[in-house]
This record gives C-alpha cells, sequence and structure tokens, in this order.
C-alpha cells in the first residue's frame, strides 16, 4: 500500500465514520483528523515492533486519588 494510498483510505475511514456519527466535517477538517490518526498509526507501529522482554511486568490502570473536600478545615482535629 502506497502513502497516498493509506492516506486516502484514512480520509475515506474519516469521511465514514463522520456520517455514522452524524457529525459534519468540512474537507479541511477531514483532512486534518486523517493526518492525525496516520501519525498515530505511525506511533503504534513504532511501539508495535520495539523489543520487549519476557519479564516486564504491564503497567497499572491509572486510578486517581479521591477528591479532596472543598473546605480544608472541614475535616481538621
Amino acid at each position: 500500500m502506497t502513502a497516498a494510498t493509506d492516506t486516502d483510505d484514512t480520509a475515506d475511514y474519516v469521511r465514514s465514520a463522520a456520517r455514522f456519527l452524524d457529525l459534519p466535517l468540512t474537507e479541511a477538517q477531514v483532512q486534518r483528523v486523517a493526518g492525525h490518526l496516520t501519525r498515530t498509526k505511525a506511533m503504534v507501529s513504532l511501539l508495535r515492533n520495539a523489543p520487549l522482554a519476557d519479564d516486564l511486568e504491564p503497567a497499572e490502570v491509572y486510578c486517581p486519588a479521591p477528591f479532596p473536600d472543598a473546605d480544608p478545615e472541614a475535616n481538621a482535629p
């Protein structure tokens, strides 16, 4: 697949997804979104090809700390 074909396929995908979501996009917006997806695909390719040792553990799922009370004096002893 050539770069031009890949770009055209990505733009077609963006148009199709926008139609499905009933999201009106101008052609300029379609091209910007397609550009972002193309860059994301390139980053994924780099990560997919990175060698990983068998003993590596996956990162933990992010779990934010509880949100503190708005008034810090409310829980003062």
